[in-house]
């Protein structure tokens, strides 16, 4: 079965030619290799471009890289990676003509000395590159600075809502509590139910973890996966190193100090497992460095990680809502409003109310709030009063999984349904 990718193939499409290396990102099983070497590939023959002067090349296929004259058992041996010279004199034989030619490399970071072998090649007029890498080099988020000014990313996510929805077997209904319970990772998708969660854990364990631990060299791997455990239990809450320090102190009488959790967060960010939202101070316009919130690239690998044991639909649904946001391109904070008020003795104290999503893409923002149910009234105006404090013209939203139709009220805020916000990228605009 085919899962259509296209908000990203017409990415790729729109970056043809465009004289920079195309390096697609992302979690690893998220879907790279099938975008380039499947869809994008399609596209390029239904276009019209000739069978010939599209090159395909896996560094990690056997095929391929006895098609180099690579020997494998000699690369197992010595550990070492491809060997770039027998890989140019491989493309140098394919390219006869003037003609435009595609190179869709998959897992280049297996290349040894990748980053100069793809720049040359942007000196030659007739050679376009498109290329996807995992782990090591190209895992990293700041992957573009590899290829000094010359890499163009597209980041790949998990399946959206919308995409995950093209190929379930159901109702939007319970498909939203499929996606958030098992996440949007192809693989796991396509599998039934009684394989989901043994994929997920096994891909958790053997994918990630161990790869986050070889790409940084991590001796203690119990204290990762503690905090791992620790970020999984407390999706969309405020925390920061010495939060987090105290919790390993007080739970596991640890010793790990804030600069070795520092920098375990960031390896987690690196690897795209999981991504910070800062604070933003939004009469204040400046940001606040500590505490964040982390969120999840895909809900199924965090509840794999908790064994499916603490599922609370009001943090998934603020997770699913981030990545969607994520996706479409914004740039996501946790919006902080400070107030002065009379406590009930009269005296004015400072409060901060918060908006949990501040998203910025270009001239547009908007001000979104997650909440899982509107029952009342009464919770309809504490969802709202920070925006009512908010004295600027962008849009305000609430996010809500009740079924309403959309609509505004009488202070201007839009109020959508969980479900049409995320089948519906235009619905924000309308």
């Amino acid at each position: 079965m085919e899962i259509r990718r296209d908000f990203y193939l017409d990415k790729l499409i729109a970056r043809k030619n465009n004289g920079l290396v195309k390096i697609i990102t992302g979690i690893r099983r998220c879907g790279k290799s099938y975008l380039l070497n499947k869809l994008f590939y399609d596209y390029l023959i239904n276009a019209g471009v000739n069978a010939d002067h599209i090159i395909r090349f896996a560094f990690d296929s056997a095929d391929d890289l006895l098609l180099i004259g690579e020997n494998l058992l000699q690369i197992r041996k010595e550990k070492r990676r491809v060997d770039p010279e027998k890989f140019i004199n491989y493309i140098n034989a394919r390219i006869l003509d003037t003609g435009i030619y595609y190179l869709l490399l998959d897992e280049v970071q297996i290349l040894d000395c990748f980053e100069t072998v793809l720049n040359g090649y942007l000196y030659k007029n007739n050679i376009d590159i498109f290329v996807t890498g995992s782990n090591a080099n190209l895992l990293s988020k700041d992957v573009a600075t590899e290829f000094a000014g010359r890499g163009d990313e597209i980041h790949m996510y998990p399946l959206s809502f919308k995409e995950f929805m093209t190929v379930y077997n159901g109702d939007k209904y319970m498909g939203l509590s499929d996606y958030m319970l098992y996440g949007g990772i192809p693989l796991v998708v396509l599998r039934n139910k009684e394989d989901k969660v043994a994929i997920l854990q096994n891909l958790f364990n053997e994918i990630y973890v161990r790869d986050i631990k070889l790409r940084n060299n991590i001796r203690n791997i119990g204290e990762l996966e503690d905090l791992l455990n620790m970020l999984s239990s407390a999706i969309g809450s405020l925390t920061n190193a010495e939060k987090l320090r105290n919790t390993f102190k007080s739970i596991k009488n640890s010793k790990i100090t804030s600069p070795t959790i520092t920098k375990y967060l960031s390896y987690l960010e690196d690897s795209f497992l999981v991504e910070a939202s800062s604070r933003y101070d939004i009469k204040g316009k400046a940001y606040i460095e500590t505490p964040k919130k982390y969120y999840f690239s895909d809900l199924g690998l965090r509840n794999a990680r908790i064994n499916f044991r603490q599922f609370e639909q009001t943090h998934a649904m603020e997770n699913v809502i981030y990545n969607e946001l994520r996706m479409r391109g914004y740039n996501v904070d946790v919006g902080v409003v400070t107030i002065a008020e009379k406590d009930e003795a009269g005296k004015i104290k400072r409060k901060q109310l918060e908006i949990d999503f501040v998203c910025n893409f270009g001239y547009r923002r908007y001000y979104i709030q997650s909440a899982y149910s509107l029952p009342d009234e009464y919770k309809r105006m504490q969802e709202i009063r920070p925006f009512r404090k908010i004295d600027d013209s962008f849009k305000k939203i609430i996010v809500t999984k009740d079924i309403v139709p959309s609509h505004y009220d009488e202070y201007g805020i839009l109020t959508v349904n969980i479900y049409d916000f995320l089948l519906d990228p235009q619905l924000l605009e309308a």
